[in-house]
């Protein structure tokens, strides 16, 4: 990098001011608005250009320098006494406990007006953060409330936590907050660990508050956690006259804010909104355990007090259990459509958040390692985002001597072939490549609604089908004929004949769909949208090299060639092939061509506000298809602003960086057009 394009002319402390400047710039890109603008290498260069210059002049080093994120090694952790206790809060486990408190409130309010912000309990670890003159000068974590660990080090690393706020300040001020980490990372995480050999982490949560608790804030730093604050004070004040205002100062001071909140005037709206939540509540990329229920008005929070335990003028709403424990019947194998043996936990039934379990994952033979699991334990067993629960962890103190150890298969349970765990890998998987369960999952696959969408083939005709022998690839799902089909038990003429017209249906169903369904390794929905839309046809996305590939923006290096081996595999190209003779569509032309809109193509749009018209959802698909990409928080980057009814925050963000804003009606007129 040249240093004439990065830094401004002048002196030395003005080089690294504006080093600084851009170092949190970027990192507000990249944990903030998931909108980089430059590779994770660029970003260490300047990281490091900053180091050296700091480091040749010592005076100019200051407190709230990103360098000094870079962890060090802590010798164990001081306590860290509260000036002001962190409470915990009682807890609501239905609606009459909820109405109850509200009931309280009003009696204690005495006829006064007041309303609720209510918002979501975070399954995290709190914190404190402590500010002198905007300067982070203390962290940690609640503890019994009253003494908590000096965690300053460590808080340092979580870049989502401003090391200097936005504004001038004077007081020293306490913010505080929930410090977690997204499912999204905790999936990579495990994932890497996965292909590693290592043993994996059982949920976000317990990870997070160990990573907090690490003595090598190096470690921390690596691990991406976030925190969500909620509180403010200054000395042992609230800092404003209402909760909802501590949200916009944290906003503005520099802070990730949480947005799924909602003042409720009532406990009818409380309720509504707690059900939209729970309802919401596996779509999220964290856990939330329930939704916090608190009093408005800070002067009545203080006229309302608290008891020993807790105040009387928040309580939190607990969503039905996400863990339970039950006993291990039995483990069987499951051949996924890549040969990976995947062992699943049968279960004594159980309910759990609200459903019968009976089944959870085991991930792979090191997990039942790790777990030390054997037939007849007692677990502890988690649903946390996941249809299929997982199990935490073994209750040895209740195990008998009955229980029986679990051997892994060495030989694939359906077709017998060899099962081969490779070097560095912790899956088990079948080597032959035309195993009836790998057949039978790839083209379920295939069929399924997000690619092909080929209505009426379902699992059990697929498995017919192949036991059969009449399908053995995707390809041979187009040579199938009406008389074929009508001849199979249960399947009557009618319905062969919505099948076959189902099966020619999806030769139409373009680029996207097919490069989802042909089943590219770890090119799921986005991506292979992302792919459809920039080559246009599959001759030029088989031709792309590594490098084209990796430069796309979202599209990384794993995934760059994972697509090009993809398309230099003989048999994956005979696949495409035979697709292509049956008149599969293998472009982006057509009806497909019309839906993308240039004045969308590679715009980003930020949603904020109620909508009228539109669902997030309808208003968010209608912008991908026309080649837009929805983003939730605004930055310079942001190309508009749809701003619906009560549009908070976002919509004063992007007045003030200059982005355009549309109105709903706007936004329609510009989709129609």
């Amino acid at each position: 990098m040249n240093d004439t394009t990065l830094y401004a002319n002048g002196s030395v402390a003005a080089e690294i001011e504006f080093l600084r400047r851009e170092i949190n710039r970027h990192n507000e890109l990249y944990y903030q608005n998931n909108a980089p603008e430059i590779a994770d290498a660029e970003f260490d260069e300047l990281l490091v250009k900053l180091k050296n210059l700091e480091t040749e002049n010592p005076a100019l080093v200051t407190p709230d320098s990103p360098t000094q994120r870079v962890g060090g090694r802590a010798e164990g952790f001081k306590p860290f006494v509260h000036r002001v206790p962190l409470m915990s809060l009682d807890n609501s486990y239905d609606l009459d406990d909820l109405k109850a408190f509200d009931e309280r409130c009003r009696k204690l309010a005495d006829g006064r007006e007041f309303d609720y912000v209510a918002e979501l309990k975070i399954d995290g670890l709190s914190v404190a953060l402590h500010y002198e003159n905007g300067v982070l000068i203390a962290g940690a974590t609640r503890g019994d409330g009253s003494t908590g660990d000096d965690v300053f080090s460590n808080v340092k690393m979580i870049r989502t936590i401003p090391l200097k706020l936005n504004g001038e300040f004077s007081e020293r001020v306490e913010v505080r907050g929930e410090v977690f980490m997204a499912r999204s990372v905790f999936e990579k995480i495990n994932a890497e660990l996965e292909m590693q050999g290592e043993k994996l982490y059982a949920n976000p949560r317990n990870f997070a508050a160990g990573t907090l608790r690490q003595l090598d804030s190096a470690v921390v730093k690596s691990r991406r956690l976030d925190v969500f604050p909620y509180d403010v004070l200054s000395g042992a004040q609230k800092m404003f006259a209402t909760h909802e205002e501590n949200f916009e100062w944290l906003a503005q001071a520099g802070f990730h804010v949480n947005e799924n909140r909602r003042r409720c005037a009532n406990f009818d709206e409380l309720t509504e909104f707690i059900g939209a939540m729970q309802a919401k509540r596996d779509s999220l990329d964290y856990d939330i355990d329930g939704v916090v229920v608190k009093v408005n008005q800070t002067n009545l929070q203080q006229e309302f007090g608290a008891t020993t335990k807790a105040p009387r003028w928040a309580i939190a709403y607990k969503y039905p259990a996400m863990q339970a424990t039950t006993q291990l019947e039995a483990i069987n194998i499951q051949v996924g459509r890549t040969g990976s043996l995947t062992p699943v936990a049968y279960l004594k039934p159980v309910t759990l958040a609200g459903t019968i379990v009976s089944r959870a994952s085991l991930h792979n033979e090191d997990e039942i390692k790790r777990l030390n699991i054997k037939i007849g334990d007692w677990v502890l067993i988690e649903k946390s985002g996941e249809i299929i629960p997982q199990i935490l962890q073994v209750i040895e103190s209740r195990r008998s001597g009955t229980e029986t150890d679990y051997e892994f298969p060495k030989n694939c349970p359906v077709c017998g072939s060899d099962a081969v765990r490779p070097d560095g890998e912790v899956v088990t998987r079948c080597t032959n490549p035309d195993c009836p369960a790998k057949v039978k999952a790839r083209i379920s696959y295939f069929a399924a609604r997000k690619a092909m969408d080929i209505e009426g083939l379902g699992v059990i005709l697929v498995e017919k089908l192949v036991d059969l022998g009449m399908v053995k690839t995707v390809a041979d799902i187009y040579s199938l004929n009406l008389a074929q089909v009508a001849e199979l038990e249960r399947m009557a003429e009618k319905s062969a004949t919505n099948l076959m017209n189902q099966i020619e249906n999806s030769k139409s169903r373009g680029l996207q769909r097919l490069l989802y369904g042909i089943d590219i390794r770890h090119v799921g929905e986005r991506y292979a949208k992302i792919l459809a839309n920039h080559y246009r046809s599959i001759e030029k996305l088989a031709a792309a090299t590594v490098e084209e590939l990796d430069a796309i923006h979202e599209i990384g290096l794993t995934v760059a060639v994972s697509v090009f081996n993809f398309f230099r595999n003989p048999r994956n190209l005979e696949t495409i092939e035979r697709l292509k003779a049956a008149g599969v569509k293998m472009e982006v032309d057509g009806e497909d061509a019309a839906n993308f809109d240039e004045r969308f193509v590679g715009k980003t749009f930020v949603l904020t506000g109620k909508l009228e018209q539109f669902t997030r959802d309808e208003a968010a698909k209608l912008i991908e298809q026309r080649g837009g990409r929805v983003s939730s928080s605004v930055s310079k980057k942001t190309d508009y602003v749809v701003a619906g009814e009560d549009a908070g925050s976002k919509l004063t963000k992007a007045e003030s960086l200059g982005v355009k804003v549309l109105s709903e009606d706007e936004f329609k007129q510009l989709a129609s057009e």
